[in-house]
């Protein structure tokens, strides 16, 4: 800690920002100069980019030199609407006199300006790049000898792959002696025989005790070795002898004289087929012989063109093989090896943040009500025609509206629907105030809503409702309503009697025709009924629900907490006691169609797509969603609705009307309070009649004095309010008597006025809602908005007579529903308060810093609908602060509490909206005023730098992302806006911007390695956020700067900081390095140099020097922390190897750079890699490597042995046969050998290595690691970055790594290529499925599955393989087949045990098992192009001494590797290419001086000559058949007894090591090598001693 606190210490030194940056360097350096190499620093980008433009733009791929033009681009992107057209009105703007008012308009109106990155898709990791072809659409299927069924017998495989397949079959009885034995019946058995012809065309005759080949042939006959067939009656009936040409006989019986003439006629063909290709050849052969006779004189011919003249077509096919045609047939159908990477094939997006969407109107539970209809039990026929039928006989009217018992409240506003049929609306237009009835006869001038005629949304009668918040307890209430007559029980009791219905409804009728020509326009409750809307609380509707009985409104139970307790009564229905009014009540409530048109929003405007028709026309109904920060969204679209709810009127104790008991109420808004003011048009009106109308009435309750009121008035407010608008409730006492003597006078008095009440709309500029109590007065005088209060009521001058003492007797409820309006105090005071200054009004100093400050109290609600208009203004007074920096910081400061606010409600991806598609930095009013980018940052670091509030520092550290992204928008806006774009870097930004970065970046620093322990969460996201925006910047700015400042940041880090520093930094590494133009960023061209420099440092582009880091800067930091990150602990190195395999991945699939050129300078980039890996060798090879050990021959003193466990018996990579060495075991003991026999002798790994020399130093510029040993993953992972690079890498490049080397590095690097293919060697299905199955180990806990990278399965494979790996090279005895039994056994239970119930599918290890035989194919043919070029360059160092170096074992070593690490039947085919070109190239090395190399491959070629696999014996026969032949030629056609005598020795060892299983496939192995021979001119005068070799094998 001491070490922190001095660097911190000089972080606080003032300066300039060099200087800042300059201590940052120094502090770090000193304090870390033990473990840490110094601070490079890096070029100056643009400088040498413009020194050297001749030289980049002349570059064949200067693609990958030149960031492309026209990166960055603004697209202003039109609003999605989903309305017809736009919710705002056209002169909404104009009308507009607020501030607020105003810019929520504009916010409402205009369109999303957006920042385009044309390569974006490719600045995030693989898993964003637009290919997402990762993986192959087919996986090949490969074929290897491990997955061959055990069980199967040796000869099935042999059988199945033969040419003609089974020629003949069926039961023979046998006699296998020779013609010295007297001849018995009794010798004979009965066996079943198999005739088959063989892939060379020969024919063999297998015999088997039953029908079932899987069993063990008891025997086999080749018939190319066969010269007659004759009867033998004497000896058996039906019996004949197959005569051989080496005098031999089989003796044969068939049970019928049919089936042994069928037996003779088949094999006289066959022998004679035979005979007649015998006598040719032969003929051949003496031609060829005289041919080569006068062909050769005076020259000796090449064995490739002797291959040539061969008449097997094998032969000949090999005689035109060369190293071009072998590599162009490798290079087919070749894969990416990163496309069997576990997370490749994984593709977990879960880490990707989903795309911003832009902000769109909130999308809750919706769902639509059709109401179809509503009928009574009193019914009659009032239409004269028949179609209508029976009709309820008055008219009833509905309001339907949405209940939340859960919650208790009302969530809905009213939907009215007029179900009344034609004739029975009629009964209504002899009103007082009569209805435009929907006829062109009484509207002659048609209003039109938004186009549509305003006829077509009178009758109504589809809603659509939403629900934000779905559960089993919101309901859906139908209110009843008809024409005010009388009292509730007296209107019901008709409806309730069940005597003489159709007299009763006539005489309802007649009363009802004259209430309702007299008091039509009034209104009177009825009934109510409920039903559920959802079945669960996912929002599933309640389909099949039906509506409760009707039941009869109770006058004292009217109000919405009324309704409530009686829905709660009516879910206990064997409680209830409400009164049941007969009636059907027809609603449907359902989802809404996909093609569902012609829906207007709660402000009837047309949503898309709407339909010319008039039918069918539905409304959506206002959700009224409760005042809480989760159900609140950023408001999109124009609304401005105020619902008014009359409650209570008092009236009992009034004494100033003498009637006031039928009391209607009447609503209305005005704009002005003189005598001549006349109502605005913009209350919402009922069914039936026009949209908007002056006036509402409420419910009226029959001689009541105090009622109660339910109704609901939605107004439409105009777009400018000011302190004139008002509510106006007048009272009347309405007369329902109905006398038909009276006189027409008394007929005609219907209302009587009985008080008025008022409300002003604003209060200190905002609009008041919630509950408001009124008095009432009498009268209304002029300028009656003056008696507003108590005080002016008690002062004032006017006439007003207050009833009841000017008692708040009338009780209301405003809700607003406004999304240019607000409510909150503080927000309206900011506005406010910047409105005056933008008229002209003089700044009073501090004021508007209080007014700031103040936003911090401001409704959390209020905060997230408003949040594009509150940001906007934030971010244009930022703006347009001219001198005070506290408005600047407090600003911010605002800003930051409200994105914190956003994010503890869950809110944040409203923040990223706002960034991407509505913040635009506007110009500052004045004109030396710094732009938003400029002023953000310096408020950013000045809030940082403040010791005192640490609230603040830590929420803008875990929010910082808003105000990098804020500053990257800015940035790009105005390089483009100002056309700043087109100057070169260092012009475009003034340097007191760049100053403010620098500084910026200093003040982070600390908080992220010194408080990360206190911070985590906090200090994780700056740094995450951070790097994202310096990635940016590299898009914008000089890139030489940026680049300081990575560096900068890079340098606050040590190789001492605890894991999860080192995780930051690797996430900031990765972060800049995912940029899209990463390739060009680091510049992949050579760095000319003077010739003197050049000889000084030859290793400039190969390792990583101080001057390759700074030419190439981001790889070269990435390279130096990845390289010391490989010395720590398991944690760290993961993260460091991920990162770089990742980086990796994105450039192997980046579709940009898909040639095989860009990819070889790409990959050359990453060529220091290779020196890192050869540094850490004895760690990748997982055991203990590169020991020297003291040997007598001073060829082999200087070799370099590394020594760890291979796939099969004497591995390459064990070391050398001395007895003084042994081969080291993960278990720390070593190998001993002690006899001839092969006996093994365990001792600790310490005796051994004593006799030892010790380790020597790699001349890699380390000495050996004593780090912890790498895992598996580890190990695979840097390997296959290893193998990726070699593969991709251009072999100019290659060559000249190579060239650099001694001959001692250059062994290590082909014992790099030996332990990929021991890593990614395939261990077969079983062993897969047995990984997959255990639980991971604590090496593998980041492992999905571990194949052959199980540690685990390692051991037991190496348990099973290495009691046999060392075996004497002289004839051991014979060894009992019981140890092949007990070895299998053994193995059974730790590797070939499928447990079905870990959760592990059939399928995934089949899958897996797939994925690792292409890794083990790709990484074998990888290897393979790699050792063949490396033998092509390096043949003469190959050929010293006859071949007999340490650097021709070695490369010898490679090419065995491939046979004993049971490659697949692909691979196979192009290592044996490779071997029989390696064995054309180097003959010395097998046919002179020692006999080791030509040993060891006569042995592992005879191992593959009794593969199951036909193509593998094939090839291995015909390798074997070469290696005679090329000693045959290298001995000038003398002699190849070397390889005759290894061959012999080879098959003695298989014996000994109980490895020459399946003794009918290695004689199909030895018939074919036979025929090689037989069609082989050149090996006609060797047939007898080719034939000798093969009865002796």
């Amino acid at each position: 800690m001491s070490e922190v606190r001095k660097f911190t210490k000089r972080l606080s030194k003032p300066g300039t920002a060099a200087e800042l940056r300059q201590s940052v360097s120094e502090a770090v350096r000193s304090s870390f100069v033990l473990e840490k190499t110094k601070v490079v620093e890096p070029l100056d980008y643009e400088n040498v980019i413009l020194q050297r433009r001749v030289q980049i733009y002349s570059d064949p791929l200067r693609d990958l030199l030149i960031f492309p033009i026209e990166d960055v681009s603004i697209s202003i992107i039109g609003r999605q609407r989903r309305t017809v057209q736009s919710t705002v009105p056209e002169d909404a703007l104009k009308k507009a006199q607020s501030l607020f008012v105003k810019e929520c308009i504009k916010t409402y109106s205009s369109d999303w300006y957006v920042v385009n990155y044309k390569y974006e898709e490719y600045s995030g990791d693989f898993r964003m790049l637009p290919c997402k072809s990762f993986r192959p659409d087919k996986i090949p299927s490969h074929v290897f000898e491990i997955d061959e069924d055990f069980e199967k017998d040796e000869d099935s495989s042999s059988l199945c792959s033969q040419k003609g397949g089974v020629i003949k079959q069926g039961w023979l009885h046998k006699a296998n002696i020779n013609s010295t034995i007297t001849v018995t019946m009794k010798v004979f058995k009965r066996r079943y025989f198999y005739l088959s012809q063989l892939t060379d065309g020969s024919y063999i005759l297998n015999s088997y005790k039953d029908e079932k080949i899987s069993k063990e042939s008891k025997g086999c006959i080749f018939l190319d070795a066969c010269n007659d067939v004759v009867q033998c009656p004497k000896m058996r009936r039906y019996a004949f002898e197959l005569k051989t040409i080496d005098k031999y006989s089989h003796y044969l019986a068939a049970e019928t004289e049919q089936e042994m003439e069928e037996w003779l006629v088949t094999l006289r063909k066959i022998i004679q087929s035979n005979t007649e290709s015998l006598v040719q050849e032969k003929k051949d052969a003496v031609e060829s012989v005289q041919d080569d006779e006068s062909s050769t004189q005076g020259k000796s011919e090449n064995i490739l063109e002797s291959l040539e003249r061969s008449m097997h077509p094998e032969l000949m096919k090999y005689g035109r093989e060369t190293d071009q045609l072998n590599k162009l047939s490798r290079n087919d159908g070749r894969q990416n090896i990163f496309s069997f990477d576990p997370e490749v094939q994984r593709l977990d997006f879960s880490g990707i943040e989903p795309d911003v969407k832009p902000f769109e109107e909130k999308c809750s539970r919706r769902f639509v009500v059709c109401c179809q209809d509503f009928s009574l039990n009193l019914l009659a026929q009032l239409s004269d025609t028949a179609e209508e039928g029976p009709t309820n006989v008055e008219p009833f009217f509905l309001s339907l509206a949405l209940f939340d018992l859960k919650n208790n409240c009302k969530i809905s506003a009213d939907f009215h629907v007029d179900l009344n049929p034609p004739s029975v609306r009629d009964m209504l237009l002899d009103n007082s105030e009569p209805r435009t009835e929907g006829t062109q006869g009484h509207c002659p001038v048609q209003s039109l809503v938004h186009g549509i005629p305003e006829s077509c949304l009178r009758y109504i009668k589809w809603g659509v409702f939403s629900v934000t918040n779905p559960h089993t307890e919101i309901f859906l209430v139908a209110r009843v309503e008809k024409v005010l007559q009388g009292s509730i029980a007296h209107c019901v009791e008709p409806y309730m009697k069940n005597s003489d219905p159709g007299k009763t409804a006539q005489k309802v009728h007649k009363v009802a025709k004259q209430v309702c020509s007299r008091l039509g326009q009034y209104r009177m409750p009825f009934g109510w009924a409920a039903r559920p809307v959802f079945k669960d609380s996912q929002g599933t509707l309640d389909a099949n629900g039906k509506f409760s009985p009707l039941y009869k409104q109770d006058s004292g139970k009217l109000s919405n907490e009324d309704m409530l307790k009686l829905l709660a009564e009516y879910k206990k229905p064997e409680k209830t006691k409400l009164q049941v009014i007969p009636a059907q009540l027809n609603i449907v409530i359902k989802d809404i169609p996909l093609d569902f048109t012609n829906c207007f929003t709660a402000s009837f405007i047309p949503i898309k797509p709407f339909g010319k028709g008039c039918e069918d026309i539905a409304v959506e109904v206002e959700e009224l969603v409760p005042e809480v920060a989760k159900y609140c969204y950023p408001f999109t679209v124009y609304k401005n609705h105020l619902y008014v709810y009359p409650l209570h009127l008092k009236y009992e104790n009034q004494k100033v009307f003498a009637k006031a008991r039928n009391i209607a109420v009447c609503l209305e808004f005005r704009d002005s309070d003189e005598v001549d003011a006349k109502p605005l048009k913009c209350i919402y009106g009922k069914p039936g009649g026009p949209l908007l109308t002056t006036n509402a009435y409420a419910a009226v309750l029959h001689h009541n004095q105090s009622p109660e009121f339910y109704d609901e008035i939605k107004i439409e407010l105009p777009i400018h309010l000011h302190q004139k608008h008002h509510l106006l409730f007048t009272f009347y006492h309405v007369s329902c008597e109905i006398s038909t003597k009276a006189t027409s006078k008394k007929q005609d008095t219907v209302e009587t006025q009985v008080g008025y009440a008022w409300v002003p709309l604003l209060k200190d500029g905002r609009i008041a809602t919630l509950e408001r109590h009124l008095p009432v007065s009498s009268n209304l005088p002029p300028g009656y908005l003056g008696l507003g209060d108590t005080e002016s009521r008690k002062q004032s001058s006017m006439d007003a007579k207050w009833v009841d003492g000017a008692k708040p007797l009338f009780k209301i409820r405003i809700h607003l529903d406004s999304t240019i309006y607000t409510q909150d105090m503080h927000l309206h005071k900011f506005f406010h308060y910047c409105q005056l200054v933008q008229a002209g009004a003089k700044e009073v100093p501090g004021e508007l810093v209080k007014y700031l400050k103040c936003l911090h109290a401001m409704e959390i609600q209020v905060m997230i609908q408003f949040l594009p208009v509150i940001l906007m203004q934030l971010f244009r007074v930022l703006t347009n602060v001219t001198q005070e920096d506290e408005v600047a910081v407090n600003c911010t400061m605002v800003l930051l509490h409200i994105v914190s606010t956003c994010h503890e409600e869950g809110l944040d991806h409203y923040l990223r909206s706002f960034i991407k598609y509505v913040f635009r930095a506007e110009k500052p009013s004045a004109k030396q005023v710094k732009m938003t980018h400029e002023i953000l940052v310096l408020s950013m670091a000045t809030i940082l730098k403040q010791s005192a509030d640490f609230l603040a520092i830590n929420k803008l550290l875990k929010y910082s992302w808003f105000f990098f992204e804020a500053l990257a928008k800015s940035m790009a806006m105005y390089l483009l806006e100002e056309n700043k774009i087109k100057l070169p870097r260092g012009q475009r930004f003034p340097e007191s911007y760049q100053h403010a970065l620098h500084s910026l970046l200093l003040a982070i620093i600390p908080h992220v390695t010194i408080r990360y322990n206190e911070i985590p969460e906090e200090s994780r996201n700056v740094n995450f956020s951070l790097a994202n925006f310096l990635k940016r910047c590299l898009t914008f700015m000089d890139r030489g700067f940026v680049f300081n400042l990575i560096n900068d940041y890079i340098s606050g880090f040590s190789p001492k900081d605890p894991k999860l520093l080192v995780e930051y930094k690797f996430e900031f590494l990765q972060t800049v390095c995912n940029h899209e133009h990463y390739i060009p960023l680091n510049l992949p061209m050579t760095f000319s140099k003077p010739k003197l420099q050049r000889v000084q440092d030859i290793n400039l582009e190969y390792s990583l020097t101080d001057e390759y880091c700074r030419h190439h800067f981001l790889v070269g930091m990435l390279l130096r922390e990845a390289s010391v990150a490989l010395q720590d602990n398991y944690d760290i190195r993961y993260t460091a190897i991920s990162v770089l395999k990742n980086l990796l991945i994105k450039h192997a699939f980046d579709n940009r750079y898909q040639h095989k050129n860009q990819q070889a300078k790409i990959a050359q980039l990453y060529l220091p890699l290779f020196g890192v890996l050869l540094e850490n060798l004895q760690r990748v090879a997982g055991h203990e490597a590169l020991t020297s050990c003291p040997v007598s021959s001073p060829a082999s003193r200087d070799e370099f042995i590394c020594s760890f466990p291979s796939p099969s018996s004497r591995s390459s990579l064990i070391a050398d046969k001395d007895p003084a060495c042994g081969a080291a075991l993960p278990n720390g003991h070593a190998i001993k050998r002690e006899d001839s026999k092969g006996s093994l002798n365990l001792e600790g790994a310490t005796s051994s290595l004593d006799q030892c020399e010790n380790i020597r130093r790699s001349s890699m510029r380390s000495s050996v690691s004593h780090c912890s040993r790498l895992d598996q993953f580890e190990i695979r992972t840097l390997l296959m970055c290893y193998l990726y690079i070699v593969k991709m890498i251009s072999e100019d490049t290659l060559l000249a790594y190579w060239n650099k080397f001694s001959p001692q590095e250059l062994i290590n690097v082909l014992v790099l290529l030996e332990v990929c293919l021991f890593h990614f060697r395939y261990v077969g299905k079983r062993n897969i499925a047995s990984s997959c199955m255990r639980a991971p180990g604590p090496g593998e806990r980041r492992l999905a599955v571990s194949p052959p990278a199980s540690c685990r399965v390692h051991d037991a494979w190496l348990s099973k393989h290495t009691a046999a790996d060392r075996k004497s090279q002289t004839m051991p005895a014979l060894r009992s087949r019981a140890g092949v039994r007990l070895q299998h056994l053994g193995s059974l239970e730790t590797s070939f045990t499928l447990n079905h119930n870990a959760g592990t599918s059939e399928a995934d290890i089949v899958h897996q098992a797939l994925l690792e035989g292409n890794i083990a194919t790709e990484v074998c043919l990888t290897v393979l192009d790699t050792i063949s070029f490396f033998t092509q360059s390096f043949k003469t160092q190959l050929l010293s001494n006859d071949g007999h170096n340490p650097l021709m074992k070695k490369v010898f070593d490679i090419h065995l590797a491939f046979l004993k690490s049971g490659q697949s039947e692909a691979a196979l085919k192009h290592v044996f290419a490779s071997l029989r070109a390696f064995i054309s190239k180097f003959p010395s090395a097998f046919f002179k001086g020692r006999v080791n190399m030509c040993a060891a491959l006569c042995y592992e070629i005879l191992k593959c000559c009794t593969s199951k696999v036909s193509s593998t014996r094939n090839e291995a026969s015909a390798l074997l058949y070469l290696l005679m032949r090329n000693n045959f030629e290298f001995t000038k056609r003398r002699t190849f007894l070397r390889t005759h005598l290894q061959i012999i020795i080879a098959v003695s060892q298989l014996i000994a090591d109980v490895a020459l299983s399946g003794g009918t496939r290695f004689q199909d192995s030895l018939l074919i090598i036979n025929n090689f021979a037989n069609s082989d001119r050149p090996m006609k005068q060797e047939d007898h001693l080719l034939r000798q070799v093969m009865l002796q094998m």
